[in-house]
């Protein structure tokens, strides 16, 4: 198998491994999903980088990477602010 497929199997495994826990646990939750699988995401983006040559698409990762920070993080403080009982207000 090439690399690719490798990286895609193992990310496909992940995900229904969460899937799978959270219908045992019968605890559906899509941000605690979310976040399990961008980790999941990043640990076969860092397996699967090259060492010595940053392909073309490196940019695109990256800037995923990004945007999925900026998601968990939001994630994080909504959480935070729930236990707290706290709301944002907007307008």
């Amino acid at each position: 198998m090439r690399k690719k497929q490798i990286a895609s199997v193992a990310l496909a495994l992940w995900l229904t491994l969460i899937s799978i826990f959270m219908l045992l646990e019968e605890r559906i939750d899509l941000a605690l999903f979310f976040i399990l699988a961008f980790i999941g995401f990043l640990v076969i983006v860092e397996l699967m980088e090259p060492q010595h040559v940053k392909p073309g698409y490196h940019w695109y990762i990256r800037l995923l990477i990004g945007m999925g920070i900026v998601i968990v993080a939001a994630v994080v403080s909504q959480k935070v602010l729930d236990m707290l009982g706290l709301e944002i207000v907007f307008g």
